[in-house]
């Protein structure tokens, strides 16, 4: 009934704790797990196969990074209800049963998120607006915060109410319940990441492409999720920082349309400054490393 698809980085003990969490309080439902772990330096994939045998163990053989894991993952998935969650969360309880039971009664959603909350107990902002030329720039000025109910606060939504069950355009991919149906609808169900997007913007094209095609996402905070937040990303910082402005950039290029794409060139250009100021200096950004593969099926 359910997959539940972890791509794994250098985040050994927190995918310990997500993993034996899961397991805690996984569902009373038939489901899976297959942990795809992206040549981890830290005897992650080690850990999964000694402690956790019951998972599907994927070696990537290379850092491929986070859409083309999760395209592995999804192309060994069994199931309807498929789940890509991040390494760095935890479990405490019918977490998954209720979003499995929420998307069901919402038919016209293709996806499905959940409240998240740090380990302090904080409610997380986890939902954006789809990214615009405007609403990059409130987000960048801070005119958002001045003007939150202008096109300058498309992008950060900083009214979005977290106590509130309702449409969301793109939540943080830390949790993201997909129907198998909603991504047929925008191409292959067992490849749906456009692998062009490699770290970040992957989950927002991929929310993009879906609410275009009539399959929105829904936010419920009926149940909560612990995220530590950055846990892999923030291992390789100022890299991270030129990918994030460069997958912005991309996501902007293919997804604009009409008189908006004017803004592109000078958008473009304002990224690589911030990129620049960020990082203190120029850094390539992600490269992945595609190698052979090697899965592991736990009993």
């Amino acid at each position: 009934m359910l997959s539940v698809l972890v791509v794994n980085w250098n985040t050994k003990d927190k995918l310990r704790a997500c993993l034996a969490s899961l397991h805690a309080h996984g569902p009373g439902f038939a489901h899976e797990v297959i942990v795809v772990d992206n040549a981890s330096s830290d005897g992650s994939a080690e850990m999964v196969r000694t402690m956790f045998p019951w998972a599907c163990l994927v070696e990537a053989g290379g850092n491929t990074g986070y859409a083309r894991g999760n395209n592995i993952a999804f192309g060994l998935a069994r199931y309807d209800w498929l789940l890509t969650l991040n390494p760095d969360t935890l479990f405490h309880g019918g977490e998954l049963e209720t979003a499995v039971r929420t998307l069901a009664r919402h038919p016209e959603f293709g996806v499905l998120a959940l409240e998240l909350r740090f380990p302090s107990g904080e409610v997380q902002r986890s939902v954006r607006g789809f990214p615009s030329p405007l609403g990059v720039i409130g987000a960048a000025t801070g005119l958002d915060r001045l003007l939150p109910r202008t096109p300058f606060a498309s992008y950060s939504l900083p009214t979005f109410d977290y106590a509130a069950e309702q449409a969301a355009p793109q939540p943080m991919g830390t949790f993201l319940l997909f129907r198998r149906q909603a991504l047929a609808a925008v191409g292959d169900p067992q490849s749906p990441f456009d692998e062009d997007f490699p770290i970040f913007f992957n989950e927002v094209d991929l929310l993009k492409r879906m609410a275009d095609a009539g399959w929105p996402c829904l936010y419920s905070p009926r149940a909560w999720v612990g995220h530590h937040h950055g846990s892999s990303t923030s291992q390789a910082r100022k890299s991270m920082i030129w990918e994030s402005h460069a997958s912005l950039t991309r996501y902007l290029d293919k997804h604009l349309v009409g008189a908006e794409r004017l803004w592109l060139p000078a958008v473009a250009a304002a990224n690589w400054v911030a990129a620049f100021v960020r990082a203190q200096g120029y850094y390539g950004g992600f490269r992945p490393e595609r190698d052979h593969l090697q899965l592991e099926h736990g009993q």
